[in-house]
């Protein structure tokens, strides 16, 4: 099962001088924005596309200047220092938290497109003459607009704030979880659940289980099935919304539950939130006096997912040469919820 479609961009990494305005800024302090410059990049922050900033600059001079323009709340960990650009792709990618090979890395300069290119052999890249393609590249249109791309941006620049508040809190790091107020719910998807599901299933590749995408249309026939149950989940604490970050598919067997999918936002891996979803899982198997069995492919990715089974005390039962898993869990123990988040479920259609 997968959805067909060219691998999307999750972020654009700009360069400054010649790219994104004309002129070079340390030169003169006039430069302007390139036509349309200012729409290309709110069309694609709308389309759930993040931005950043890889650029040999003075910061405070070029932070000022874009925010003079009325752009610098689109630009995510940006990098403005004299360091090779390569240097702060690889810092841009290891604070967004995704795959180089979905970033796409935009420059005047030649010498720059293959510097970084030498560096991330995965990167895409794309000189900056051609920025007004951008809004009809195949690579930058989800096929969805949900409302949780819509904010995506918001919700790294709250997550921004939360680990500043990390960083300045003194004491056990539980006790700091315990402070954001966290409130985790899992409900049955809906048909509004959908578009966003589908889009978990293309984006999440860490932390997704199987690997396995999963279209709207599949997504809808399973949401239906009697034999199948599909979970979803969302967190927020006090700094707001992480937006729906977990989806589960349950094949319901008359003495087994098998999880054909688990995936899981990376965002919330930092919060110890990654456990809940599997956690409320095997307690109402448990409830219901089943078994488990959970499904597990190796993608090169997706290791952590493999830790979380084997922590959570399932065992392995099976093993095929193209890195397929099949792990068992006879449910006599379960771990707990842990204390610092409040797990809410909401009243169930069926079961």
């Amino acid at each position: 099962m997968s959805v067909e479609q060219i691998k999307d961009i999750k972020c654009i990494v700009w360069d400054l001088d010649h790219t994104i305005w004309d002129g070079v800024l340390l030169e003169s302090g006039d430069v302007q924005l390139k036509a349309r410059m200012k729409e290309v990049i709110e069309q694609l922050d709308r389309r759930g596309i993040l931005h950043s900033i890889a650029s040999k600059n003075d910061a405070e001079l070029a932070w000022a200047k874009l925010t003079e323009l009325g752009i610098a709340e689109y630009f995510l960990y940006p990098e403005i220092h004299w360091d090779a650009k390569s240097i702060s792709v690889g810092r841009i990618q290891q604070n967004i938290n995704i795959g180089m090979d979905a970033i796409l890395f935009v420059d005047d300069q030649p010498f720059e497109l293959e510097e970084v290119k030498s560096v991330h052999a995965d990167i895409h890249v794309l000189h900056a003459d051609q920025y007004e393609t951008m809004l009809d590249d195949p690579r930058l249109m989800p096929r969805f607009i949900t409302a949780d791309s819509s904010r995506r941006r918001q919700m790294y620049q709250a997550d921004t704030l939360r680990k500043q508040a990390e960083e300045q809190y003194e004491g056990p790091s539980e006790k700091f979880l315990a402070s954001l107020g966290m409130k985790f719910t899992i409900y049955e998807a809906t048909e509004d659940d959908l578009q966003r599901a589908e889009e978990l299933t293309v984006r999440t590749n860490q932390l997704n289980a199987t690997g396995i995408t999963y279209s709207y249309e599949e997504l809808h026939q399973l949401m239906t099935s009697q034999d199948h149950l599909l979970l979803v989940c969302e967190l927020e604490d006090k700094y707001g919304t992480y937006g729906k970050i977990g989806l589960a598919l349950i094949h319901k067997q008359p003495d087994i539950w098998r999880l054909n999918m688990l995936l899981m936002s990376c965002r919330v891996m930092s919060r110890g939130a990654g456990s809940v979803l599997l956690t409320y899982i095997m307690r109402e198997a448990q409830q219901q006096g089943k078994k488990m069995l959970a499904d597990f492919r190796d993608t090169g990715r997706n290791r952590m997912m493999n830790i979380s089974y084997r922590f959570a005390g399932f065992t392995q039962l099976s093993a095929e040469p193209d890195g397929k898993i099949v792990f068992s869990h006879d449910l006599k123990q379960v771990v707990e919820f842990p204390d610092y988040i409040e797990v809410c479920v909401p009243e169930r259609q069926h079961q």
